[in-house]
């Protein structure tokens, strides 16, 4: 044992940079630990809603977005695209929605909150293929100008997305929880105050 006086400052000193160092170290193996209890990205978008913006689609026009890794469509349509709609409910399979396939508020002939807007999830209702747009002359059908077709199978689905008849598609398609924030944008994937 040395005899020689003690640097009491020293000591101190090297006393509160191990436990600063200590610490700093507890802290980098803390965070990543505690990290790791969060949801991954990838759960955390899967049901997270999706913004469209809608101010530059045009009449007619199509625009694709993704939505619990599934396709979403928000078609602004076409005054000749909503006379259309009573022409057909004839030859509709469910031109009422009366199965569960959208929203109360989409429960109408048009299938959403807004006759303009039509959104919906693009797969088809048979096995889950995803039918094509057709904007214009749907086929050789009178009083259909529009909707979608399903090439997988046959089915067809007039503009507000309801089935037709004798096709193998169940039910109308799926519209999914929706409403506008603004004017320029609608936010797909929760029911809300429509603007």
């Amino acid at each position: 044992m040395s005899n020689a006086p003690v640097d009491k400052g020293r000591r101190r000193f090297l006393t509160v940079a191990t436990s600063v160092v200590g610490g700093a170290g507890a802290v980098a193996v803390a965070v990543p630990f505690i990290a790791s209890w969060n949801p991954s990205a990838r759960a955390r978008i899967a049901g997270a809603p999706v913004e469209v913006k809608i101010d530059k689609i045009e009449p007619g026009q199509l625009v694709r977005s993704e939505w619990r890794g599934s396709p979403v469509w928000v078609i602004r349509r076409t005054p000749e695209m909503l006379e259309s709609l009573e022409v057909i409910e004839e030859r509709l399979r469910d031109p009422d929605s009366e199965q569960p396939q959208q929203p109360e508020y989409a429960r109408n002939r048009h299938r959403s909150r807004d006759p303009e807007w039509f959104v919906a999830v693009g797969i088809c209702t048979h096995l889950g293929c995803s039918p094509q747009f057709l904007p214009r002359n749907f086929g050789a059908m009178d009083g259909v100008d529009s909707g979608f077709f399903c090439p997988c199978h046959g089915s067809r689905f007039d503009i507000s997305g309801r089935v037709f008849q004798g096709v193998p598609a169940p039910t109308n398609l799926v519209v999914p929880p929706h409403y506008f924030i603004d004017d320029e944008t609608i936010l797909v994937g929760e029911d809300g105050e429509a603007a």
